[in-house]
């Protein structure tokens, strides 16, 4: 599963374990789960299932008296085992069937439930056409994942439980039905010929949460691989959408069945993409359900990579997950990890080396931003609420980390064996962790425990400070690395890293050669020398970048800038890039702007531009504003988005232009717009006509309606910088209104909270009215849209809409949201209006000073 996102050993870092959380295991087994078989009907018009569950039952023990189901919110109407009725009580949570007789190990159970289930909450989700959206799709799909198959039919629902399953659902004409396994029939209803009948056979043993149904009157594109059906199901007019988006399924099929060392395993491969679905994809065994908004048009298609690495990572776990199937919750990071590696690895095929070091990177900073500002946690634990609040960076960002670690320390040959041996001994298999660490000794005979203990049993990683000297009488290099997350009082050095960590010192002279040395880092502050014949011209601290880890670089100018623009690695340039911007001077400038010009991998590119961004000097202007019209999108957009932060009015004459003119990117031209919005909140003789902008706003939200909405929703992104103008915000609600498409109006939604901190009291006010009663909606989206809001406004009646949308919604991750921005709501308002004040100050001061020293350093330079 894609979500488009505890406990801690370090006090700077919020804890995991919210009130009410506690250790949750497997329930014991009174059975082998061997088939189970749906018969349903569905009444879309009245959101209704109803059928039988027959769950065929291996008792694996004699004198089981009770069966103890899961079923929530059903209408259970009779329990049989096989032809003879069975008493049982349903709290609404649970099942219990009293067995007329004990179980015997040899006698197996045929439970056959009669249920039906009306209007439900989870699950199972009815999408139909309403007065506010006419034009919406009939659809039904189902989502298992966590543990919501029990909210439309009884089972023993977690993942430790594998079983084949059979579904054969009745559905109106011209309705198809998509479900696991293969298509055994498909015929007319006897009784009514309006109505069709799908029967599905899933032959290979899966748990229950990978269930799918996904009903919709679709167009089907066929596709294959080798003599498989891979079939693509999406809304009728988007075919050539489909193509874009998913044709390289079958090349990704060959791909991981290769890397995998086992062949796809199951008789087909569909993809459903699917409306107002809940996560960006589900790995429905051989059945993957994808959101309709990752089909690209060709615009779209341009710099959108997401849609292809969402492809592959619900692909990938049909070997993760699906074949290889984890027994407890606590361990899904092993699949999700894996799935999310299998993005960085497809980039790698598709677009080089540099491309996956980068994508790599920003999944570290994903998994990085959410340990440093939310919590921390062990990857693996069985101490949470709701195990869907285990899904979170910690098991997809770091998760991949932690494998492509393995990798580094295995080489490539040793990685891929392990993986195969890991793969084909547990097919078909539930798993833990333990498992993947066998796997890898019994295949290589190394014991990576060491990388297990310090980045999957425990929270966090290593943040090293790094600096150098150069001894010239010894021809000595020093390189001294501080821990600087270890704690002056961790006397047990519970947060220290052991690792050994390569230095490679580099010559420009010698292209891409590096000394390398690797050394043992496992204290708080060490100093290192290496004998050389000559100073080198730059340091590669962690030579290819393999850990998990940040990185501050302390050296001087000349060794940053040799590294800027000679290391061989780009994520060495990038953190070189970082520690140059801090020098914030002009040679550091020439030095960034001379990468900008001659990098030859655009993610560098990327970053450059953003660190020239953060150099508060005048100077920087001129040198981004060229970079408009730069031929890769990536830095177009980046130089958008930096210009905002310049705040000039050849900034927003720049950005004006674009957006006037266009660009070959959506989300070039969303930056651009977005960025007139903080343009226009400055304060200052450069600020634009704010009546101006606002036109420019309407205009945009009256002619820009496409894909996605990404343009127009860079224009709410801009009027929700212009926090005092009441105009800006009265647009705004306007698009928060049932009717609008629904991208546009979740991001108009989110950016009521944000022009909120600047509004007069009447309108904070209608602000809080508004955001009140769309919390009352249902939609998962919606709700936490409602919830990121909230948690951006200054006022403490936002606390009680939070709580309230906290206590009443039945989807666990938005009540966990919920009360995490009410936390930070309470320490924010608790502050006085003083900080606002001193807030202000500083940043006329800051204004002030950029223009002081952007004047000296040019008098330096012409005295030069």
């Amino acid at each position: 599963m894609l979500q488009s996102y505890f406990d801690t050993e370090n006090q700077r870092q919020k804890s995991f374990v919210s009130p009410g959380a506690k250790p949750q295991y497997n329930p014991d087994r009174p059975g082998q789960v061997k088939h189970i078989f749906l018969d349903l009907s569905l009444d879309i018009p009245n959101q209704t299932v109803r059928g039988t569950c027959k769950i065929t039952l291996a008792p694996i023990s004699n004198g089981v008296e009770r069966l103890h189901l899961d079923a929530v919110n059903l209408t259970i109407e009779s329990v049989f085992i096989g032809e003879i009725s069975q008493k049982f009580d349903y709290d609404g949570e649970h099942l219990d069937i009293e067995l007329n007789s004990p179980t015997q190990i040899n006698r197996r159970l045929d439970i056959i439930i009669a249920y039906s289930v009306e209007k439900p909450t989870r699950g199972i989700y009815f999408i139909q056409p309403d007065e506010h959206y006419p034009d919406k799709p009939t659809q039904v799909w189902t989502q298992g994942e966590d543990e919501d198959s029990r909210f439309w039919f009884p089972c023993f629902d977690y993942p430790g439980q594998l079983s084949t399953s059979e579904i054969r659902v009745k559905v109106p004409k011209p309705l198809k039905v998509i479900s696991n396994g293969e298509l055994i029939d498909n015929e007319e209803d006897g009784k009514n010929k309006d109505n069709l009948v799908y029967h599905w056979l899933q032959k290979q043993v899966h748990p229950t949460y990978l269930m799918t149904l996904a009903v919709g009157d679709f167009a089907e594109i066929s596709d294959q691989w080798h003599d498989k059906p891979v079939t693509y199901y999406v809304e009728k007019g988007r075919e050539a959408d489909a193509k874009r988006t998913m044709g390289k399924t079958p090349q990704m099929m060959e791909f991981l069945s290769e890397k995998y060392s086992y062949n796809y395993a199951f008789p087909k491969y569909a993809q459903v993409c699917v409306d107002d679905f809940i996560f960006g994809g589900m790995e429905n065994t051989s059945t993957t359900l994808l959101t309709d908004r990752c089909l690209l048009d060709e615009k779209a298609a341009v710099d959108n990579r997401n849609a292809e690495s969402l492809v592959v990572h619900e692909l990938a776990h049909q070997w993760f997950g699906d074949l290889v199937v984890i027994k407890h919750w606590s361990h899904a990071w092993v699949k999700e990890g894996m799935a999310s590696y299998s993005e960085v690895m497809w980039t790698e095929r598709e677009y080089g080396s540099q491309a996956a070091d980068y994508y790599r990177l920003q999944q570290a900073r994903r998994y990085i931003n959410e340990d440093s500002s939310r919590y921390r946690r062990p990857m693996v634990t069985h101490v949470y609420r709701e195990a869907i609040e285990l899904y979170d960076r910690h098991i997809y960002e770091k998760g991949s980390c932690v494998y492509h670690m393995i990798r580094a320390q295995l080489g490539e040959e040793l990685f891929w064996l392990a993986i195969a041996t890991f793969v084909n001994n547990n097919a078909h298999q539930t798993v833990e962790t333990i498992d993947l660490l066998r796997a890898i000794e019994k295949a290589t005979g190394r014991n990576l425990t060491f990388i297990f203990d310090q980045y999957v049993y425990r929270g966090g990683h290593p943040d090293f400070k790094v600096t150098y000297a150069w001894d010239g009488d010894a021809n000595l290099a020093k390189v001294t690395v501080e821990q600087t997350q270890v704690a002056g009082d961790d006397k047990n050095k519970e947060s220290f890293f052991d690792l050994r960590i390569p230095i490679g010192l580099g010559y420009i002279d010698r292209t891409h050669e590096l000394k390398v040395f690797t050394v043992k880092v496992s204290e708080k502050e060490q100093s290192f020398y290496f004998p050389l014949e000559k100073k080198p011209d730059f340091i590669s601290f962690d030579v290819g970048n393999h850990y998990l880890k940040t990185v501050t670089l302390e050296y001087p100018i000349p060794e940053l800038k040799a590294q800027l623009l000679h290391d061989a690695n780009c994520v060495s340039r990038i953190y070189a890039a970082q520690a140059l911007a801090k020098k914030n001077s002009l040679e550091a400038v020439k030095a960034l702007s001379e990468s900008l010009k001659n990098d030859d991998f655009w993610g560098v590119r990327v970053e450059v531009v953003k660190q020239l961004a953060e150099v508060k000097l005048d100077q920087v202007f001129d040198i981004l504003v060229e970079y408009l019209s730069d031929e890769n999108p990536y830095v177009r957009k980046a130089v958008a988005q930096a210009l905002g932060t310049i705040k000039t009015n050849s900034s927003y004459e720049a950005l004006k232009k674009l957006s006037q003119n266009g660009d070959d990117s959506y989300y070039v031209e969303a930056a651009a717009v977005a960025s007139i919005g903080s343009i226009a909140a400055t304060v200052g003789e450069d600020k634009p006509d704010e009546a101006e902008v606002i036109k420019l706003f309407e205009d945009i939200l009256q002619s820009k309606a496409g894909w996605n909405e990404v343009v127009r929703n860079g224009a709410i992104a801009g009027l929700s910088e212009l926090k005092t103008s009441e105009q800006a915000l009265n647009l705004i609600l306007d698009y928060t209104k049932l009717g609008v498409p629904q991208p546009l109006r979740l991001g108009a939604i989110r950016a009521l909270g944000k022009i909120s901190v600047g509004q007069s009291n009447l309108n904070l006010e209608r602000i809080l009215e508004r955001l009140s009663n769309i919390s009352q909606e249902t939609f998962f989206l919606t709700q936490i849209a409602v919830a990121s809001s909230l948690g951006q406004m200054e006022n403490k009646k936002a606390i009680g809409i939070l709580r309230t949308l906290a206590e009443q919604t039945p989807d666990g991750r938005v009540r966990r949201y919920a009360e995490e921005e009410v936390d930070k709501l309470v320490r924010k308002t608790s502050s006085n209006s003083a900080v606002s004040d001193l807030r202000s100050e500083v940043e006329q001061l800051k204004q002030q000073n950029q223009q002081l020293r952007s004047r000296l350093e040019s008098l330096e330079a012409k005295s030069k």
